[in-house]
């Protein structure tokens, strides 16, 4: 079972703002690191959108920007209140580093992968949070999963079966991405920079 763990700062009292966290979540399988690594790429010239890296206490895919860190470095930060959000899934350990907080404070936006269960905490630490599912069928989920065949992943019946019973989580917005990754990552660059996919 997937827990949540998150941070704020002890004297926090509003919410985060000016800038926009732009939280991407979904199914494991559905093609969120493919789609955030093009959305990087295509929005590499513009200084007020920051993709920050995740830390986290697996081995990192060649697919993924991760900064990679033993789980007794992870709890030492953790103690320290060096994170803005963390959660546990599928046995490792995640987080945002709390610089994501000085860069929104700044007015910049920030795209980050995270689990759905911080977002009802996230929506109520930042002031302008959008949240993107992405998504694919069952079938199509299982395949990808099979393909990628990841030791650290855990049991794929347990990665398809994974909910979340939070209202707070449900999108802003939801990419079925079955189609070609660079059409969906145009829809997710177009919500990024703050316009609608009306398709």
């Amino acid at each position: 079972m997937t827990q949540s763990l998150t941070t704020t700062a002890p004297d926090q009292t509003a919410a985060i703002g000016p800038g926009r966290l732009i939280l991407v979540v979904g199914p494991s399988g559905a093609g969120k690191d493919t789609l955030l690594g093009l959305a990087r790429a295509a929005c590499a010239e513009d200084s007020n959108i920051v993709f920050p890296r995740r830390v986290i206490t697996r081995e990192a895919s060649a697919s993924e920007e991760n900064e990679e860190v033993s789980i007794g470095a992870f709890q030492e930060a953790l103690t320290r209140g060096e994170y803005a959000m963390h959660w546990e899934a599928h046995g490792h350990c995640y987080a945002l580093s709390r610089a994501i907080d000085d860069e929104i404070c700044a007015g910049r936006t920030i795209v980050a992968n995270v689990s759905r269960t911080v977002i009802g905490a996230m929506r109520r630490a930042y002031a302008d949070v959008v949240v993107v599912s992405i998504t694919a069928p069952p079938n199509v989920l299982a395949e990808r999963l099979a393909m990628r065949q990841r030791s650290s992943d855990g049991r794929l019946e347990a990665r398809l079966g994974r909910t979340v019973e939070d209202a707070a989580a449900a999108p802003d917005v939801t990419v079925v991405n079955t189609g070609s990754a660079e059409y969906h990552s145009r829809q997710l660059v177009r919500v990024i920079k703050g316009g609608k996919w009306d398709d």
